[in-house]
Formats: structure tokens, sequence, C-alpha cells
């Protein structure tokens, strides 16, 4: 059975848009500024496959026999956020970004309050691992939930697990899923619950996202042959569960890369869609380079067992979502290229894809592959890399 294996390094960018300015990201270069910082870093399993050579002005070491196809891809949607680099890679091109805020409006304020039947503090752009420490203290003395957003179009709200339970946390956040609607339909809602005691509040795994529902994407049109997606990581979470056959959440990169392996040797679904979030959320956000290098070597040394275990037909597409560059000021995403790598057995190597003007491509080539109708204003790459056009009918 054919399968495709699609692996999102969540906000491994490879340089600059031409429109980053327009977001003040120019310069921005998540990969590149990593390995100017870190020349030593060891990825030499990315190396072989031509992760260097998809813009030769970069700073990536590079090979002189690619064992995959490789290319990037332009954003056409307007943003620069998880949902929606996904939906875009996914097939869906969104004509208008997902609306941000500074702070959300008193009125709707006042309505969430109400809906909840608790005030709220904060309600202003952050760092999330800032606020708690901010306003931690007084949401422990009031109980009072913590309110914040950021670049991304999210409305974030964070609480202690002591002093709110975890699933009381979780209705919240649904409750303003269900609210911000129309001029306030943000991408995400985002439950952030968090431990600690003064001066010292960190986060915790228990992280749940609540996406807008999104339009028609190629994980629709495999599910509707009755073909499977497996969801692994915080994929069911971007996609609001359609589309997706079966589900597996992860807590870090290294669990999300052990079920990505448990599933190239077992699973039944056509699709095996996974999101590494660490490089982004653990390393990105938080501006560590050297925890970023140290990710990005830590999923090169998985590779040889990924790739050893996929199946004559497995068709594997390694990419990203958006850039998160940080040696950039701030703390948000950047505006970049993806990097796309394609391995296969029946691949040809060294193949270069060049730039592909929309991520909507990658959805194209999965539908093409996989032998499922959809439509999309994707281009399939799938002649451009396989030595065989897989067989119709």
């Amino acid at each position: 059975m054919k399968r495709v294996i699609l692996i999102v390094l969540d906000s491994v960018g490879i340089g600059e848009l031409p429109d980053a300015h327009l977001y003040g990201d120019t310069g921005s270069n998540t990969l590149g500024h990593i390995v100017e910082r870190f020349p030593d870093i060891k990825i030499p399993h990315l190396t072989a496959l031509g992760l260097g050579n998809i813009v030769p002005e970069n700073v990536l070491p590079k090979t002189d026999a690619p064992q995959a196809a490789y290319g990037r891809a332009k954003e056409k949607s307007a943003g620069k956020d998880t949902t929606t680099g996904h939906w875009e890679i996914s097939g869906c091109v969104l004509d208008k970004p997902f609306p941000t805020f500074e702070q959300f409006p008193k009125a709707f304020m006042d309505a969430f309050e109400a809906a909840i039947g608790t005030k709220t503090i904060g309600n202003y752009s952050a760092s999330g691992t800032a606020i708690i420490n901010e306003l931690g203290d007084e949401h422990v003395r009031t109980g009072f939930p913590i309110v914040y957003t950021s670049a991304d179009s999210v409305f974030q709200v964070a609480m202690h697990e002591e002093i709110i339970p975890v699933e009381r946390q979780y209705k919240i956040c649904a409750i303003a899923r269900e609210m911000l609607s129309g001029e306030l339909e943000v991408g995400r809602v985002i439950a952030r619950p968090f431990l600690g005691t003064s001066g010292q509040y960190y986060r915790t795994k228990n992280r749940k996202d609540y996406a807008t529902l999104p339009p028609h994407t190629v994980l629709d049109a495999i599910s509707t042959e009755g073909k499977g997606v497996y969801a692994i990581g915080k994929i069911v979470d971007i996609f609001a569960g359609k589309g997706i056959s079966r589900y597996q959440k992860t807590k870090n990169n290294q669990e999300g890369v052990e079920k990505t392996l448990e599933a190239l040797q077992s699973a039944s679904e056509a699709f095996i869609f996974t999101n590494l979030v660490d490089f982004d959320m653990e390393y990105g956000h938080r501006r560590d380079v050297q925890g970023y290098a140290k990710a990005l070597e830590e999923f090169d040394a998985a590779l040889p067992a990924l790739m050893g275990a996929m199946k004559e037909e497995d068709l594997l597409i390694i990419t990203a979502d958006h850039g998160n560059d940080p040696t950039a000021p701030g703390t948000d995403h950047t505006r970049e290229h993806i990097p796309i790598l394609v391995v296969g057995k029946d691949v040809k190597k060294g193949s270069h894809l060049g730039t592909l003007e929309c991520f909507a491509d990658i959805a194209a080539t999965v539908a093409e592959y996989l032998e499922v109708p959809y439509s999309t204003s994707g281009i399939s790459f799938l002649p451009k890399v396989l030595y065989k056009k897989p067989a119709k009918g």
C-alpha cells in the first residue's frame, strides 16, 4: 500500500520570503543563522539528503550527491502562524490572514468573563513564559485566568493547575473558542496550564489548542476515500480533528519521533502526518539558539531509523510550516521559505525542485501519489521527483 509520511519540523525555516519586510522579518533565516552561530553542528543525515543544497548561498553544509529530492516553497497565504502554514501545506490558501490583536475588545472580554463566571487578568501581547511570572502571583491569589496574545492569531489562557483543574481550564478555552467568531475569529485558542511557585512558574505539557475549523483539505480527501489519516503531535488540534481518522498527541520531539517510527512499522493509514513542536515552542520563541541546534542534531540522529523503517512504497516528505529565527529580535515567528526533502525508493536522488510558489504544492503531491481526487491551487511536484508515475485506476 502506498503511504505518505509528512513530517513538519515546526518553524525550521530556510530564509526570508520576498515579502518578509512587510512582517518586520527582513534578513530572517532560521537554519542559516543557527549554523552561523554553531558551524560545528552535527547534522550529517540531513546534509546527505541535500538540506544545505536547497539554497546554494546558505552557510549550511553541502553534499555533492544529495540522497533526496530537495527544494523550498513560498507561502502564498498572508501570515506566518502555525495554522496558516499547516492549512496551506494541506491545500488551502487563505485569502486574508487570521486577525491579530494587541488586546481583545472590552465588550468581548466582559462577555467572556460573564460566560466563564470569573474575572480575568492580563489581556495584552506577551511571551507566555514571561507573563506567568508577571501575573502568576496575582492569578494564584485571585484565581482569575491570565489572558494574553502575541503577534500570532491566538487567544491564550494561562492557569495554574493547582488553582484551576486542567479539565476546567479546557472548558474555559472551549467557551472562548465558541465565542471568538466573525472579526474576532482567531486561528487558535490555546490552554496554557502551568505549575510552580512565585518567581518559578513553569508551563506544563498539558497545553491544548482549539483551532477554528479548516476548509476542505487533502486530509478530508484522503479520509473520504477510506485511506485513513494518522495525525501525530499537535496536528489534530491544528485541524480541529477534521479529516483525521486516528491521532496520537505527543509531549516533545522525542515522543513525536517515536510515535512516527511506530507508525512506519505498523500503521495502516495511507497518510501519516507528524508535527515536531519543540523547535518552535521550546527554542524558537525562547530565542535559544544552542537549544535549537541541539534539537536539530537530535532529529538528524533519528533519521536513519525513520528511513530504515520505510516500506517499499512509502514516500517521506520533510518540511516546515514557517520560520522562527532564534537570532531575530522579539519572540515571534518569522516569514520564511520552508525546506522540502523527499525520500523514497523511486525518488530521483538529487532532483532539485527549485523554489515552489506555494506550500499547497505538497498537498497536490500527496493527493497524486495516493491517487486521491483533490482540487487545490497547489501543483504536484511528483513528476519531478519520481522515476515512474503512480499507476492510475
